[in-house]
């Protein structure tokens, strides 16, 4: 993969979760916006980092900075599961 994550926000609400993928390519080249290839990419993008931060959350995470470099941001919007009991 040539694009390096480097931010997921969460935002849940209502109408489910929306995923914010911020993220560096290593060149300008790459899946246009529109194309199944970039949402494959931002996809596992999403899984590396809550994986990443589940594991993090485990082991005690701490809150660091980031760099002022230019990053992409594209966001998955997902429905929301069903409550467990129907609600």
């Amino acid at each position: 993969m040539s694009a390096r994550l480097e931010r997921l926000l969460l935002t849940f609400d209502r109408e489910g979760l929306e995923i914010r993928t911020l993220y560096r390519r290593r060149n300008q080249d790459g899946p246009g916006p529109d194309s199944k290839a970039r949402l494959r990419e931002v996809e596992e993008l999403s899984r590396q980092g809550l994986r990443q931060a589940l594991a993090s959350l485990e082991g005690g995470a701490e809150c660091v900075g980031t760099s002022g470099f230019t990053m992409r941001e594209d966001i998955l919007s997902l429905p929301s599961l069903p409550s467990p009991g129907g609600r």
